[in-house]
Parts: C-alpha cells; structure tokens; sequence
C-alpha cells in the first residue's frame, strides 16, 4: 500500500511537473497608414481621368519585390465601411498604383472618359503593407 501511494505521488509530480504554460508571441508584421485625400487635390490628365499622388516613405524596393500592399477608401455612402481598390462607384471607377515612395490614386468615368468628375467629398485612405519572406521562384 505504501509503495502505491508513494508510485501515484510520484505519478502525479511527474504529470504536473510536466505542465508547462508557454506563451508564443507572434510579431504583427502588417503595417497599417491613414490618410485623407482632399476633394481638391484631384488633378485632371490629359485623358480626361483624375488622379491624385501621395507619398508614403514606408513603401520602397523591398516593398515593391516582395512585400503586399492592400488599399481601401471609405465607402462614399457608408462612413463606417471600406471598400477595397480597385472598385467601381456610381460609374467611377477607382485605382491606383504602387511606387517607390508613394501611391497613385486615379478615378475615371466607366462609362465616358470625358466626362469623368472628381470626388466631391474628402476621402479617407487606409494603406496596409504587408511583409514578406522571399521564398524564390
């Protein structure tokens, strides 16, 4: 009786003693950037879309080769959604381009490049890069 009682202490030191709590931290990679586009920063081009460029020093060439980039607008109609570029609205469509230093934001008409009208309203950007390992070809 002894022995069983010191073997099921010893069982049950063991067990506990063997219950380790390990805590993984894992690092948020993802960057998230805000910023508004006025209504009167939107510049017309030659072919009649607007386009309005903003710089953003977080992108550069690791950005551009290997890194994510995710842009979203305030939803025109609904201030409390997002809505991802590109994207088509009330016969604009939205766009934009990625470049060293910066962002490109163009709008035009679906409809008729000629009579595209640039948002009437200030515009609240959401720009998330995302990192990424190169794993290669």
């Amino acid at each position: 009786m002894k022995k069983l009682t010191i073997l099921m202490l010893c069982i049950a030191t063991l067990g506990l003693a063997s219950c380790k709590k390990e805590t993984v931290y894992q690092e948020l990679r993802a960057k998230t950037y805000n910023f508004t586009i006025n209504s009167n920063e939107w510049v017309r081009n030659a072919n009649g879309s607007y386009s309005v460029s903003k710089p953003l020093a977080a992108i550069d060439g690791v950005t551009l080769d290997d890194e994510g980039v995710l842009v979203y607008f305030e939803h025109p109609s609904d201030p409390n959604g997002d809505i991802q570029l590109p994207y088509t609205f009330n016969y604009n469509a939205f766009s934009y381009k990625v470049s060293n230093g910066g962002l490109r934001f163009d709008v035009q008409d679906t409809n008729n490049l000629t009579a595209t009208v640039p948002p009437n309203y200030n515009t609240l950007v959401k720009v998330v890069i995302i990192p990424s390992d190169y794993a290669g070809n």
